[in-house]
């Protein structure tokens, strides 16, 4: 079994593109094409529930243009769209990316509050620092580099944990009849002064279901493996080969002792795109269906971003070339340049591998296939789970709920039911306690 999982069975959560992970996957027959559409984001969440799903997961960008990845454009802001979600959902949890190099603590520690209490437990916040250079120009702002980034990071969510603490469990009392609307001496106002940050105010709403919502990284780097050790909940993760996989997991389970952490309170769940089919056969037409419906410049563009390098003026049928190291998505540049070394891509075929599952891992193949695959990493020590990519919605998701999990739940691999009602409870993650709560109980001892 995963070894952060004492129960034995693997974390889901379903990564929402509406318009597909794969860069033609919205040109596909069974494809509703994606934009803003509530009614297919109704659809998608409710399907996951339905599988037993951990998480509903959005990624976030600021900067647009013709040739971006279509599930870039044409969507809803994450929070506003989550909300709407948590009044048609009851267990699933509801995760978000949010920047922190665009962003105030104050108004992120409250909309994921607001969330948390809106869904009655059920929030997460995947932490990010915005790697894309053109995303600074939305703002007018020079985009920092990589170190400052995360070292605004590390401030940033210090600041969201001190507001999340701002009262104390129980405070709002309502007393009508005493005239007591909040217990006294339940305010802990924050006195955060950094480096980039200053948070001088408590948050205006109780303290949340969950204590905190649950907190997500997505950064591999080093810097980032670090800043998910010291903070992150769930870890989510880009690997193609199980021997990486299985370093990655080694390791970062490893830095967690030193804050103290048990191995079990950190979830690693790597990206993964399943290809589906009703065999093998089926699947690699429906590849190759996808990739003849590519558009190779806004494949390039991905693919561009990816590298940190503008690789419009490459010949796609020649070897990668040699680049310089990039700034931003560093972890993910390398990944996918000793990919295509290891495997002798050409560009042509590194492009293809980018416009479908971004460097993460992908497996084409019938709904056992597929089953057999996760249950191998899984079992292996390479995740916690997984972070689902569909190539298009709704198809390609409801075949995995229909086909895949009901072999996994036979495995045993996968819930039959919730284990409760918050996603921290669904996690197997412990509810924190406010920090002015473990000192009068240190204080009383």
């Amino acid at each position: 079994m995963g070894a952060g999982n004492p129960d034995g069975q693997m974390r889901l959560g379903v990564f929402v593109q509406a318009a597909g992970h794969h860069v033609a996957g919205w040109r596909h027959p069974e494809a509703i094409p994606g934009g803003p559409d509530i009614a297919l984001m109704r659809h998608i969440a409710q399907t996951a529930e339905r599988g037993k799903f951990d998480m509903f997961f959005l990624a976030d960008n600021f900067a647009t243009g013709y040739a971006e990845h279509p599930s870039s454009i044409g969507k809803f802001e994450p929070i506003t769209l989550l909300s709407v979600l948590s009044a048609h959902t009851t267990h699933l949890g509801l995760a978000a990316t949010a920047s922190t190099t665009y962003s105030e603590p104050y108004h992120i520690a409250r909309a994921f509050a607001s969330l948390d209490h809106l869904s009655g437990g059920r929030a997460a916040w995947n932490v990010v620092t915005s790697s894309y250079p053109k995303n600074g120009k939305v703002f007018g702002r020079e985009h920092p580099p990589h170190a400052d980034r995360y070292a605004i990071a590390d401030e940033f969510v210090e600041a969201c944990l001190q507001l999340w603490d701002s009262w104390d469990d129980g405070a709002f009392v309502m007393d009508k009849a005493a005239g007591t609307f909040v217990r006294p001496g339940s305010l802990h106002v924050p006195d955060f002064h950094g480096t980039y940050f200053t948070v001088t105010g408590g948050l205006n709403l109780p303290r949340c279901p969950q204590g905190h919502p649950v907190i997500i990284q997505a950064g591999s780097s080093a810097t980032g493996q670090a800043l998910a050790a010291r903070t992150a909940e769930v870890v989510f993760t880009a690997q193609n080969s199980l021997g990486d996989a299985q370093d990655f997991y080694r390791g970062l389970k490893a830095q967690l002792a030193q804050h103290g952490r048990r191995e079990d309170s950190l979830k690693i769940m790597p990206g993964f795109m399943p290809i589906i089919g009703r065999d093998e056969a089926e699947a690699r037409a429906l590849f190759a269906e996808l990739n003849r419906n590519l558009d190779m410049k806004q494949a390039n563009t991905v693919l561009s971003d990816r590298l940190g390098t503008d690789m419009s003026g490459y010949d796609l049928d020649g070897p990668v070339p040699e680049l310089p190291e990039s700034d931003h998505l560093k972890s993910r540049a390398k990944l996918l340049l000793e990919t295509a070394r290891r495997e002798g891509l050409t560009l042509r075929d590194l492009c293809y591998r980018v416009a479908a599952a971004r460097g993460h891992l992908m497996v084409v193949g019938s709904a056992a296939q597929v089953a057999d695959a996760m249950q191998q990493w899984f079992r292996d020590g390479a995740a916690d789970g997984f972070n689902l990519m569909p190539a298009f919605f709704p198809g390609q998701f409801d075949a995995f709920v229909d086909q895949v999990v009901p072999i996994l739940q036979a495995r045993g691999l996968v819930r039959r039911e919730y284990e409760g009602t918050t996603l921290r409870d669904n996690l197997g993650l412990a509810r924190p306690a406010s920090r002015y709560a473990a000192r009068m109980d240190s204080a009383a001892e």
